[in-house]
């Protein structure tokens, strides 16, 4: 137990955690926002937006996402001189949530298009009857039911996206695998306590997502 405690008062464990929740918070709602754009362009009836947002999903499900934050470091900020913020630290921070974002709006994308196969052919079918174009059909008619059916693999793809936020170390952000790996660096003695204290933070976070996603997806099913 001293084990812990000392760890908790040399380091500042919970400020490394808050970073990782700040990343899935903007991260999240960034690529929900990218990922519903591009679900739009996949099941567009225009075919060059539905071959551009294939080929954009293509492409970043199958680009390592440390290879997308070494070049929004090495790239971007070093080679191009492209700064999103004069704060030295914010700058690493918004880059590395643009490029979660980037990366897991294809996999959200994925997952509505997935929820809108669960809304039968006759609702599209139903909403172009009576005039309705493919934006208003999609906002008013497709989309509601897709969220709906598509709440269990969005919310994984939350549950990816908060354990891909230790990526961001690549990208220089403090976050709570950079610092586990100082803690090795410096105090390997106890490298038990260290991995237990960061696998534990983790789970702790990682749970109640699963256990409302849970809930969300058996209160919000779409019964037919």
């Amino acid at each position: 137990m001293d084990q812990f405690l000392s760890l908790f008062r040399q380091y500042d464990v919970l400020g490394a955690f808050w970073a990782n929740l700040q990343l899935t918070f903007w991260g999240a709602i960034g690529a929900f926002i990218l990922g519903t754009l591009l679900a739009l362009m996949r099941i567009s009836p225009v075919p060059s937006l539905r071959w551009l947002g294939t080929g954009y999903v293509h492409l970043l499900r199958n680009t390592p996402l440390t290879i997308l934050m070494a070049v929004a470091v090495l790239g971007f900020w070093t080679q191009l001189k492209i700064t999103l913020s004069d704060d030295f630290n914010r700058n690493f921070f918004a880059w590395a949530v643009v490029m979660l974002v980037v990366y897991h709006a294809a996999f959200v994308c994925e997952a509505i298009r997935s929820g809108v196969n669960t809304v039968p052919l006759g609702q599209a079918e139903a909403a172009r009857a009576i005039g309705l174009g493919f934006l208003p059909a999609a906002r008013i008619v497709i989309l509601p039911q897709a969220l709906r059916g598509a709440i269990t693999p969005l919310g994984n793809t939350l549950i990816a996206l908060t354990k891909n936020t230790t990526v961001a170390s690549v990208a220089s952000v403090a976050e709570a695998s950079g610092l586990m790996k100082t803690m090795i660096e410096f105090d390997s003695d106890v490298i038990l306590a260290i991995f237990f204290t960061f696998a534990m933070g983790f789970v702790m976070i990682v749970i109640p997502m699963g256990l409302i996603t849970t809930w969300a997806s058996r209160k919000w099913a779409v019964r037919r």
